[in-house]
């Protein structure tokens, strides 16, 4: 797994979500989810990742976090970041014409002391 070291010596934002991304898309394998996209972006916004589990497609907000001076890393995920991720996928589904069920899940990565993530995973975190 991409360690805490690995993100924290990413030189901007952008590396450090990718690496972040790349071992939230392997945990999600893991559990047997498949992914269908990375970044997603659409006109409205943009999607961590579109992946399905099963027959249910699911949009993936992840969020990591090197410490946990502000708290665990799904308590970023809030109401106004849940909005832009609804309008983002609405515009997603326009686009892919998917009819089958959809779900909004929330991944976290909190770094562990020993350089490895805690990963907190909320299928059907929230609805909109």
């Amino acid at each position: 797994m991409t360690s805490r070291e690995d993100f924290a010596a990413a030189p901007h934002a952008r590396g450090r979500g990718k690496v972040g991304e790349n071992a939230a898309a392997r945990f999600l394998e893991s559990k047997g989810y498949e992914i269908v996209a990375r970044n997603a972006v659409t006109k409205v916004g943009e999607i961590d990742l579109v992946a399905r589990e099963g027959e249910t497609l699911c949009f993936v907000e992840i969020k990591a976090r090197s410490s946990d001076r502000y708290g665990p890393a799904i308590g970023a995920v809030n109401a106004p970041k849940q909005r832009r991720l609804a309008r983002a996928a609405a515009m997603y589904l326009a686009l892919h014409r998917w009819n089958g069920p959809c779900r909004f899940d929330v991944l976290g990565l909190d770094a562990r002391d020993d350089g490895t993530w805690n990963f907190t995973l909320l299928r059907d975190a929230f609805r909109l």
